[in-house]
């Protein structure tokens, strides 16, 4: 077990890494940068070090191939003293079925609703799809979720365990900026961030009547489909980095169309960057929302009145300021304490992790 000096050696064993752009892959990549800045040690686990084949419909996410083995051999040479899975896939399922087999205490995180995904595109019954989910996730210690709204929901399906893992943003990598490198465009600029895919609702977006210039950042099985049918609308891509905050920056409203999302980290690096954002009235967007001023953006079943209301009301400043409540040192922290093994208290974690005095 951790000697308090050392800091804490962390296993975080993923599906979802890069170069997927998505809300998954940035998270568990700042917090593992936060954790090692703080003087721990972590190991992630990822499609990168497997054979692997693509989703059948969707290649961007690869499935690795017969990962037990060397899943089971990284962690009992790493040796760590905490073992988290992120994702429900053949990692995940591999560094569970290790766990499980050794009696080694596991946290999970719920990230995705692939109950619904799974229903989109290959029409199998989200209850079939929620009870797979909750099979995976019963034998951790806990299972992270990332609002208190998502909480009660899960709670309602039958899931247990559940302790709140709330999601932060860079706010130095997201700032405002300059807003000129998209002037080539017709203003308002309506900007998009995230996955090129069905269960985005994309279409929701880029089929509105809207001023100015929609502008699309990212790629998907969609992209080509969307292209063809909406030759008006921008499709610039995946951006990453500083690449992808001037996008941010540059625009005047960012549209979030999805209702299927457990959080939307997108909706707050844009108000990190000064950008209202405009959603429906979902889970997420809710959550993120909830107290705000009235600048910060708008929400409605009409997206394109939230669109319109948001550009019109929005104000940088304010969206900047409401986007500093969400530290990712305090969601890393709410992580650590998250870690929780019998015998053993939320301030040793901490301590443990050098995160606290």
């Amino acid at each position: 077990m951790p000697n308090g000096d050392s800091g804490l050696k962390i296993v975080i064993a993923t599906d979802a890494w890069k170069p997927q752009l998505n809300g998954v892959v940035r998270t568990l990549d700042t917090l593992g940068r936060i954790l090692t800045d703080f003087g721990n040690e972590v190991l992630y686990i990822t499609p990168n070090e497997f054979k692997s084949v693509p989703l059948p419909s969707y290649p961007e996410i690869r499935l690795s191939l017969m990962p037990n083995r060397k899943v089971a051999k990284t962690i009992n040479e790493f040796k760590p003293d905490a073992i988290h899975i992120a994702t429900e896939g053949p990692i995940g399922r591999a560094a569970r079925r290790f766990c499980k087999r050794r009696g080694y205490p596991f946290t999970t995180s719920f990230h995705t609703r692939f109950a619904e995904y799974a229903n989109e595109r290959w029409k199998v019954p989200t209850t079939w799809g929620y009870a797979v989910l909750k099979d995976f996730h019963k034998d951790g210690e806990t299972m992270m979720v990332a609002t208190p709204g998502l909480v009660e929901e899960l709670g309602g399906r039958g899931f247990q365990n559940m302790k709140l893992w709330a999601r932060g943003v860079d706010l130095e990598q997201f700032v405002p900026g300059d807003r000129s490198p998209l002037d080539q465009y017709a203003r308002p600029i309506f900007l998009y961030v995230g996955r090129l895919a069905v269960e985005k609702s994309i279409e929701d977006f880029v089929e509105l009547d809207l001023p100015g210039t929609k502008i699309l950042v990212g790629d998907g099985p969609q992209r080509a489909e969307l292209e063809e049918k909406y030759p008006d609308a921008v499709f610039v891509g995946p951006k990453y980095g500083d690449d992808l905050t001037r996008y941010y920056q540059a625009s005047d409203v960012f549209v979030f169309p999805s209702r299927t999302d457990t959080f939307g980290l997108v909706n707050v690096e844009a108000l990190a960057c000064g950008v209202p954002v405009a959603a429906y009235p979902v889970r997420g967007p809710l959550e993120i929302l909830n107290g705000a001023p009235p600048e910060c953006g708008a929400m409605n079943e009409d997206l394109k009145a939230a669109c319109l209301a948001a550009y019109e009301h929005g104000d940088r400043d304010a969206c900047r300021a409401w986007a500093e409540n969400f530290s990712w040192e305090a969601a890393s922290r709410q992580f650590i304490a998250n870690l929780e093994i019998p015998g053993f208290d939320e301030e040793f974690w901490l301590r443990s992790a050098k995160m606290i005095d």
